[in-house]
């Protein structure tokens, strides 16, 4: 997990990067991503402060709110970042991707509680979708573009509308996040 392994990523799914220079001077995306490690980082060593300063200084820079607390895998997109919020109790797998205006947002106000969505590896959310809650979006998932979802979704599935149901799927059963379910 690292900066050359999330360029090397982001150069095989995003056909608009042409090289390494690009992504490392411009993709508010990935900056987002790098910020939020660096905030972890922070937040893992009690410096809450200074992690919340970090993120509120990403979120400035890039349009991306994630807050330090957030689980993150690695290898994570963020694909034409702005408007993207991620809460404090998400966890998010590895080889996820998803797109601007994406919420991942919490229910409740317990913060003893995990009140925000996992997304387990391989997940793609598209433009604009929100999904709320504790709630598990399973492994190599896609969410529709405006989707509002508020239940879980299978692994290998497809999920659109408001709210989002499932219209394709090919394993009803598996949920699993490979990552500890936080």
């Amino acid at each position: 997990m690292g900066i050359r392994s999330d360029i090397a990523y982001l150069k095989r799914k995003d056909p608009a990067v042409r090289h390494t220079l690009e992504v490392l001077l411009s993709h508010s995306g990935m900056h987002a991503v790098w910020f939020y490690r660096i905030a972890h980082m922070f937040w893992i060593i009690k410096l809450k402060l200074i992690a919340r300063i970090i993120s509120s200084f990403a979120r400035f820079l890039t349009g991306v709110e994630i807050h330090p607390a957030a689980t993150i895998g690695k290898n994570f997109i963020i694909d034409h970042g702005t408007g993207t919020v991620i809460g404090e109790t998400a966890y998010i797998g590895d080889f996820v991707l998803i797109y601007h205006q994406v919420t991942l947002g919490g229910t409740g106000n317990d913060s003893s509680a995990k009140r925000h969505p996992s997304l387990c590896d391989g997940v793609m959310v598209a433009a604009g979708a929100k999904i709320l809650g504790n709630i598990k979006i399973g492994k190599n998932s896609k969410i529709g573009a405006n989707a509002v979802v508020i239940h879980d979704i299978p692994a290998n599935s497809t999920a659109v509308g408001m709210p989002a149901k499932v219209i394709k799927t090919k394993d009803f059963d598996d949920y699993e996040c490979s990552l500890s379910d936080k």
